[in-house]
């Protein structure tokens, strides 16, 4: 029986890793092993990730945690060597473009274990990002590479990656979605907790290191949707770097017209994500998410990895180096836009095409 070990990090790659983990199970021809590097370490970023998309705790869970990134990789890298040693795997699976990506892509690679990255080909082309560097080497040193989009395909090409060890599969996230946005809003009663109606509220998150490190980029952010929040209600679930940051920054005073609240669940974020008027972010998954549910979104960013999201009119750029006024202002210019209706991310399949394509089917 063929051996996979999946390493994971942060609550994207859970979502991610429920769906394929259900598809490994169900082939009846593999055997799963997942690491958990403790990127995401928080209970309502982990643990509760778990026990709520009904995916096996993790084998092995290293509890690294928040540090440098030299420092973190390289516990990561050293915990996922050994164990890889201990197991011995036909194939290793990584997700995405998290330092625990890069980890264990680096650690099998380098022990001559054949690397499979889902999520491939995303390219923001801003090597000032550490997702970029994490998504590019993660992707030179994999045996097979599961493309969401035909952008990533031709990114791949680009860097003279190509031929059979290259899959156009669709976006695992796009399945999750599916699977799991039929029965979240009764597996979760967050609406409720909130005391908030459909349409009523802008969903925002902010979490992405160039803007939190910078406390500019961070008081413009947040000064912004402080504007925003005096016009539509504006919720922000609150990561714990950004807590951190808004604390060292002294900006905690810019969140006070915002309704804060603790990190939530994947199924309670897709019930808000179901229920939002629009969506602002600095995230990958959550500007797909929101297009998943035909949700416009602005990304605080100068850059996405998502352009077909841009180019499509589901998503438009607004960098957080504007004046906080500019960015309320697109904000609330964005409310009632709809975009092309395309299919941009596969038939909800994903999962299954990685699946078969590990099993050499």
């Amino acid at each position: 029986m063929l051996k996979i070990v999946s390493v994971v990090g942060a609550r994207p790659q859970f979502v991610k890793a429920a769906m394929v983990s259900r598809e490994i199970a169900a082939s009846g021809c593999a055997h799963e092993v997942m690491l958990h590097t403790g990127q995401h370490f928080d209970d309502n970023m982990s643990r509760v990730f778990f026990e709520e998309l009904d995916i096996a705790k993790p084998s092995r869970n290293f509890g690294i945690g928040g540090s440098s990134q030299g420092k973190q990789t390289g516990r990561m890298i050293e915990a996922i060597e050994q164990a890889l040693l201990e197991e011995s795997p036909d194939w290793v699976l990584i997700y995405g473009d998290t330092n625990s990506t890069f980890a264990g892509g680096l650690a099998a690679a380098k022990l001559h274990i054949p690397v499979a990255h889902v999520e491939a080909g995303l390219r923001s082309y801003n090597r000032r990002m550490p997702e970029e560097l994490n998504r590019v080497v993660a992707d030179h040193v994999s045996s097979l590479l599961f493309a969401p989009t035909k952008m990533a395909i031709a990114n791949l090409a680009k860097e003279g990656i190509m031929g059979e060890k290259v899959l156009l599969c669709g976006d695992v996230m796009y399945d999750a979605a599916t699977y799991y946005g039929a029965t979240c809003e009764v597996r979760t009663r967050i609406m409720q907790q909130l005391e908030l109606s459909p349409r009523s509220f802008i969903l925002a998150t902010v979490h992405r290191a160039e803007n939190t490190d910078d406390p500019q980029r961070l008081r413009r952010i947040f000064e912004g949707l402080n504007l925003i929040a005096d016009k539509i209600p504006v919720v922000l679930p609150l990561h714990p770097r950004t807590a951190d940051r808004l604390m060292v920054h002294g900006l905690s005073a810019v969140t006070s017209k915002i309704k804060i609240i603790d990190p939530v669940s994947y199924l309670s974020m897709l019930a808000l994500l179901k229920n939002s008027a629009l969506v602002v972010t600095d995230s990958g998954g959550v500007q797909k998410e929101a297009y998943f549910f035909r949700r416009p979104c602005i990304t605080l960013r100068d850059e996405t990895e998502w352009v077909e999201l841009v180019e499509n009119g589901w998503n438009e750029l607004v960098s957080p180096q504007l004046e906080s006024r500019v960015i309320c202002k697109a904000v609330l210019r964005a409310r009632n836009r709809i975009g092309c209706e395309v299919n941009l991310y596969g038939e909800g399949n994903a999962s299954k095409l990685i699946v078969d394509a590990l099993l050499g089917m």
